[in-house]
């Protein structure tokens, strides 16, 4: 370990170019690690971050892919390995903008493609990292999920019932891959003062009526930052004996 308190290598960020996912990158960073973002379409910002990451001293590298493609996933891995020696944290911040629809309005279309791309998306990035995670001596995965997990919100579900498939394969990979010292933690993420709650209120989506019955489910009036997610993902990145677990990060959402 260094004394940073990460293993050698670089942290592993797919969506890195997301609202969130920027912060989470940011503040690994921050923490002590290099940074690898993945990003599918975003070059410019996916450049930025990473600019900003070499700037305050540490190592970043960009690499685009597709996470649906398992060879462009597969090739991300072998150049992150190329460039920064190992992976020691593989963070899954990927995912579209959720369109707000209730389940029985809900397209075959949208369905399938949030499927795709969270859970098949998922499933793609374990599937290329594990190997090399056991190569290596050990790592984690960081999933970033939803707090409707445990209170689901109307409309969410093509971010909840996804995110759910992941977190039981989270559960999986922390009983299947414990003997390989490879540990799988989840953040549940609440409303997040970035991406893709900006580009909702953009839209019209979410209106101030919908800002004001939100809050009422909030403990702490306010919404959540990348910063916090990026906390939360660092701690489960970072404490070796803590696996299989979930941390709710939402301000107290649903209690």
């Amino acid at each position: 370990m260094t004394t940073s308190g990460f293993a050698a290598g670089a942290v592993l960020v797919f969506g890195g170019s997301g609202g969130i996912g920027q912060g989470v990158a940011r503040y690994f960073a921050e923490a002590g690690s290099d940074v690898a973002i993945v990003y599918r379409s975003k070059q410019d910002v996916a450049e930025r971050v990473a600019g900003e990451i070499r700037a305050a001293g540490r190592k970043a590298s960009i690499h685009a892919a597709d996470v649906r493609d398992a060879g462009q996933v597969a090739a991300v891995v072998e150049a992150v390995v190329a460039e920064h020696g190992a992976i020691h944290t593989v963070v899954w911040a990927a995912g579209p903008v959720v369109e707000q629809v209730m389940l029985a309005e809900t397209s075959q279309e949208l369905w399938r493609k949030s499927i795709d791309i969270e859970v098949h998306g998922f499933f793609t990035a374990v599937q290329a990292t594990l190997p090399q995670l056991r190569k290596q001596g050990g790592g984690s995965y960081v999933h970033l999920g939803s707090a409707g997990h445990v209170w689901w919100p109307p409309k969410d579900g093509l971010s909840v019932a996804p995110k759910a498939a992941n977190e039981a394969l989270v559960q999986g990979i922390a009983k299947e891959e414990g003997r390989n010292n490879i540990r799988a933690n989840s953040v549940l993420v609440g409303v997040i003062d970035a991406g893709m709650f900006h580009e909702l209120l953009k839209r019209g989506v979410f209106d101030d009526r919908w800002v004001e019955e939100t809050q009422k489910l909030l403990c702490l009036k306010r919404w959540g930052t990348p910063q916090e997610i990026g906390q939360a993902a660092v701690f489960l990145a970072t404490n070796g004996y803590v696996t299989g677990q979930q941390i709710n990060v939402s301000g107290g959402f649903g209690v």
